[in-house]
């Protein structure tokens, strides 16, 4: 199952996303279910979210990675979404 999650920055807290991405990005390659990731961009180009497709057996596990996403635990996040979504284009 695909689940795109979606979770918008709180205000000002682009320090608490640089101190922490390391563990994130590792923690995205040990898990071993995001097909694809990157960060989502203001206008002037600063990271201001991140979108991310999970590939999962179902809704429980993707909260589960999100859960334990070393950015959710940071407290980085003002909300995340999850949500079911079917691939179109692309492989």
């Amino acid at each position: 199952m695909l689940i795109a999650l979606i979770a918008r920055d709180k205000a000002g807290a682009l320090d608490v996303r640089k101190a922490n991405r390391d563990a994130h990005l590792a923690y995205i390659e040990s898990t071993g279910v995001v097909e694809q990731a990157g960060p989502l961009l203001d206008d002037e180009e600063q990271m201001i979210g991140s979108l991310l497709v999970l590939n999962v057996k179902d809704m429980g596990v993707a909260q589960d990675w999100a859960d334990n996403d070393p950015y959710a635990k940071a407290g980085l996040f003002e909300t995340v979404d999850l949500i079911p979504w079917k691939r179109v284009v692309g492989p």
